[in-house]
Order: C-alpha cells, then sequence, then structure tokens
C-alpha cells in the first residue's frame, strides 16, 4: 500500500451570518456584554473553531501472553484494536488534540474488572493496581478482550487533563467525550466480568466523579449556556456558544450514547439541569446542543455544514480503524477538515500510527495546528494564532 503524505487543506470559508453575532461576547449567567469598539480573538466562540480529538484515546495494545489468550477468545481482535495511544499528556502536550475519548465501565463495588479472562489463562494474577480493586468508573476498551489503557480509572484519566490544564491556561476547551459501556455476553459466558446495567444511580455516580477532579468554574456545563424562559438548545441558537475569552482553560463533557442512557440522564431534568455532562442531542429536542455526524461524506457534509452555521456544536470522523488506511480513503480527512465540525476524531494524529498498514497517514489540521478558524463558521476577525494563549 502506497504511504502517504500529511494532509492538509488551506481553504477557510467565513459564514457572514454567524459573524454578524459573534462579537457579541458570552457573560456567564446574565445577558451579553456592550458591543466592545475592536473585536478580537478573545471574541470568537467556541464553536467557531476546529480541532482534533483522539478516538479511543486511552487505549493500547495487548502484549505478550495477554494478547495470546485474547486472541484465542478473540481471533477478529486484530481488527479492531491493533493501535496505541500516547498518554493523555503527551496527546495534548505533543500530538495537538483537545478532545480524548474515554470509554467508561460502572464498578460500585470496586475489584469487577480486576483480573480479565486473559490474565487468569495465562497465569498471571489480578492487574497490579490497587485503583483496579477499589469502587469507581474504569476506562477500558473492551473487559476481558481489550482492557489495556494508558489510564485505568474515570478519575486517573481526569486527574491527568487537570494536570495538563492547569500547566497549559490558556489552552480552547478540551472536549472529553465518554461512552457508557458493558461487559459482552460472549464473554460473561466465558467466566469474564458481568457490569451491572446503567442506571439513574451510576449515571450520579459520573457526575460526582467529574466534579471530584474539576471545579465548577473550571467546567462548561449546560446550566453556564441556558438562558432564562429557553431550553438548552435554544440558548444556543439565539444567544450562541461562551467566547473563548470565557471558556480558554476550561473542559466540556459530552455523552456518545443516546438511547436509554440519554433518556434516564434527562429524567426530570429535560435541559441538563444541574448535570456536568452535555448529551448527545436530537435536533429540536430541549437538550440538543452537541450532537455527532460521524460520517463527514456524501450528503453529510452538507448536513454537517448546515447545523454549524446554525450554531451546534458537532463532532465528526476523519477515519476508521483501519479501513481508512487499508482502502486508502484518505480523502475523508480533506472532506471532514472542510465540513466544519467543530470537532474531528481520529485514530491516527501523529506519524507512525498508521506505519503498521503500510501508510504514512496522518490526520491533522493544515500545518499541524493545534486549532484554527472554522472553516465554515468564524468571523472574519478569526485568527488562528491567537486562539490559544
Amino acid at each position: 500500500m502506497p504511504a502517504l503524505a500529511r494532509i492538509g487543506v488551506t481553504a477557510v470559508a467565513v459564514a457572514a451570518t454567524v459573524a454578524a453575532l459573534s462579537v457579541v461576547p458570552f457573560v456567564r449567567g446574565g445577558e451579553p456584554a456592550e458591543l466592545r469598539p475592536s473585536a478580537s480573538d478573545d471574541d470568537v466562540r467556541m464553536n467557531q473553531i476546529q480541532f482534533m480529538g483522539a478516538h479511543n484515546g486511552y487505549h493500547r495494545e495487548m502484549q505478550g501472553a495477554e494478547l495470546a489468550e485474547a486472541l484465542k477468545i478473540d481471533p477478529g481482535l486484530p481488527q479492531w484494536s491493533y493501535y496505541s495511544h500516547a498518554s493523555i499528556p503527551d496527546l495534548l502536550e505533543r500530538q495537538n488534540v483537545r478532545h480524548v475519548e474515554l470509554d467508561l465501565l460502572p464498578d460500585p463495588e470496586g475489584g469487577l474488572y480486576e483480573f480479565p479472562l486473559p490474565r487468569q489463562r495465562a497465569g498471571l494474577g489480578p492487574i497490579d493496581d490497587p485503583d483496579m480493586a477499589a469502587p469507581g468508573m474504569k476506562v477500558q476498551h473492551v473487559p476481558d478482550v481489550d482492557y489495556t489503557t494508558t489510564c485505568r480509572t474515570f478519575v486517573r484519566c481526569l486527574t491527568q487533563v487537570r494536570t495538563w490544564s492547569k500547566a497549559n491556561p490558556g489552552h480552547v476547551p478540551i472536549i472529553l467525550q465518554l461512552e457508557l459501556k458493558q461487559t459482552d455476553d460472549r464473554w460473561e459466558q466465558l467466566g469474564g466480568a458481568v457490569s451491572p446495567p446503567w442506571d439513574a444511580g451510576l449515571l450520579d455516580a459520573v457526575d460526582a466523579e467529574i466534579r471530584s477532579v474539576f471545579t465548577e468554574t473550571e467546567l462548561i456545563t449546560a446550566d453556564d449556556l441556558r438562558r432564562p424562559g429557553l431550553t438548552l438548545e435554544q440558548s444556543v441558537l439565539q444567544h450562541g456558544w461562551p467566547t473563548l475569552s470565557w471558556a480558554r482553560g476550561k473542559v466540556l463533557f459530552f455523552f456518545d450514547n443516546g438511547g436509554g442512557i440519554r433518556e434516564m440522564y434527562l429524567d426530570g431534568r429535560p435541559n441538563l439541569e444541574g448535570r456536568a455532562v452535555f448529551t448527545r442531542g436530537d435536533i429540536g429536542a430541549p437538550d440538543a446542543a452537541i450532537t455527532q455526524i460521524n460520517d463527514p461524506r456524501g450528503a453529510n457534509t452538507a448536513a454537517i455544514q448546515d447545523l454549524v452555521r446554525r450554531g451546534y456544536f458537532i463532532r465528526t470522523r476523519s477515519d476508521e480503524p483501519f479501513a481508512t488506511v487499508k482502502n486508502e480513503e484518505f480523502s475523508r480527512v480533506r472532506t471532514a477538515l472542510d465540513s466544519g465540525a467543530q470537532l474531528i476524531t481520529t485514530d491516527f494524529p501523529t506519524v507512525g500510527m498508521a506505519a503498521r498498514w503500510d501508510s504514512d497517514f496522518v490526520a491533522e489540521l493544515p500545518g499541524g495546528a493545534v486549532v484554527r478558524c472554522n472553516p465554515v463558521s468564524a468571523p472574519s476577525f478569526c485568527r488562528d494564532k491567537g486562539l490559544e494563549r
């Protein structure tokens, strides 16, 4: 397979209808401030930028005897698990991402995922980490098959993010995407872990763990955006997202899950009142502020551009592991960038990660930038170099 050089784009488009509103700074808990006499990058809103994210940004490949046993359990493992990310601090510092996806598993009693099947069968004993025995959310891709990670618990991962953030307070908002998972029936039947179903109490525990690490002033929540008498969606579409002058140095969480988990999380809180995490809202629903269209190609390009212009925050993907590289669908990176989706996630944020597939594929912003003015929604005064401080 021929290698591909780094992909970049230089075209920047300006959405005039958004630019007309974007000079009104966001004020937490109040009405818009007076128009500033001279707009600057401080007045750019957080949905008027674009940046890259790390899909499954905690993931490490299985190794040695554990890998050998995991392959016996699931021979298809190489088709979806053969990649490793750098540590979260390195993703943020050296690989220019401002988003990390974390997969969470409930472990209210502690120790549930401490002794996975491959370690049992290889005679290796439980994972030697006191955090794995303690109660609290665990971070794994697939228990009992693909569980190696750079940070094993939710709190540990968040602590790494906060430490980096406090050392780099001028960063644009870091987006932490959460996918709530459960154990697989196939591995349960082999004697693997059986996770409890997600319920209201466990969802409250997610909020509690987030707030055990981050203070309210370090979080961007729905309460910060919602205006009196309006739904969250109406607030975002009518009054816009926060400006970078307010949002720099903060973090925002959103759930990848929809369906029943979204409904439980919204129960009694249709606008995410008091919640720490944004939902993946359905367009037109009260909680709709962030959503995702994972494939930016075809008719989805125009759909994403329309939603971005209207004021929604959109996540899309520049590649799929590992079909994009194997099928040489390298134009998908350019398509994702041109769509204007604010958040573009990738499995290949740096050179070398695709080398296993005989490729130099990288998904990055033009010139390897950390953040740029959004090609669809950025105001005319936006300048890439002034977005982070």
